[in-house]
């Protein structure tokens, strides 16, 4: 059995990983838009599972998908230093530019995917 150092560094890998997919989907033509808005879901939810280990299963879907929702709906904030700080690279990535209900959709699909990795692939206890 993996120990909790052991899962912080397996969760940290993935989100790394979802990190670099995420970035490349942007960069690739090919790839539509709405993969890296699933990726960036995937990765709060392996950040978040970095961080709160012991969890049972309802957190640890509704504290990555309320954090999702809160990034989306602040793009509905329009304020000068807000704007400022989306219009930065990194500021772009992480806040984003503008609401969509579609993104709504890709993260709730993201977490659940992601989810679905942490208790079936990774052999998580789907109880806790």
């Amino acid at each position: 059995m993996l120990t909790l150092k052991n899962n912080r560094i397996l969760y940290f890998l993935i989100t790394l990983f979802a990190v670099f997919l995420g970035i490349f989907s942007r960069k690739a033509n090919e790839i539509p838009l709405f993969i890296g808005d699933i990726l960036y879901a995937v990765m709060i939810y392996f950040a978040v599972r970095m961080l709160i280990i012991n969890c049972n299963k309802l957190k640890k879907i509704i504290i990555p998908l309320l954090f999702c929702y809160i990034i989306e709906f602040q793009q509905l904030y329009h304020s000068s230093w807000i704007v400022a700080i989306r219009n930065t690279t990194l500021g772009h990535y992480a806040l984003g530019e503008g609401f969509l209900w579609s993104d709504i959709l890709c993260y709730t699909f993201g977490i659940a995917f992601a989810f679905f990795i942490d208790t079936i692939l990774l052999k998580k206890d789907i109880n806790r």
